[in-house]
């Protein structure tokens, strides 16, 4: 995926990736990520989807190369400031222990579906998420290409929170 230029017609939404990151949760979860409609173009509908999707590739200190429309606006990045971003800077400093567990049980588990915690915006706002899933992306070779995170809910939180 040339993640330059963010999802449009003219890149075809990143339909590639779009796929991966269809068919890895619905191998794991064993239901779809998202209901299409016939005809429907997948990559379009992630990327407008009203919840929040991420991914970031499988580095030892892993940068994001996806975030649909929500997440764009939820953190506060446009595409081209939040694609290359290391995604731990997506999580307060002192939740990045935490936050390393979780990529560590979701490499073993494959996923997991109860994940919550606290993030940080672009313009400092802290936000915490709730009942977010968390999954492996791997291509249909079994290699390796990434995780992904969705989530529905959040809530702002107050400094001292």
């Amino acid at each position: 995926m040339d993640a330059a230029q963010p999802p449009s017609a003219a890149n075809g939404f990143h339909g590639a990736h779009a796929a991966l990151l269809l068919a890895s949760y619905e191998r794991l979860l064993g239901r779809p990520l998202l209901e299409l409609a016939l005809g429907e173009d997948p990559g379009r509908a992630l990327y407008e989807a009203p919840f929040v999707l991420l991914s970031h590739r499988t580095e030892a200190d892993p940068i994001f190369n996806y975030a649909n429309r929500s997440a764009q606006v939820l953190f506060g990045y446009p595409w081209e400031a939040f694609v290359g971003l290391p995604s731990r800077l997506s999580a307060e400093p002192v939740a990045r222990e935490e936050r390393e567990r979780l990529l560590r049980r979701v490499a073993d588990q494959g996923f997991i579906d109860d994940y919550a915690g606290v993030r940080v915006a672009a313009d400092g706002r802290r936000f915490r998420i709730e009942q977010a899933v968390v999954w492996n992306l791997v291509d249909e070779t079994g290699t390796p290409q990434g995780q992904a995170a969705c989530f529905h809910h959040w809530r702002p939180l107050q400094s001292r929170e």
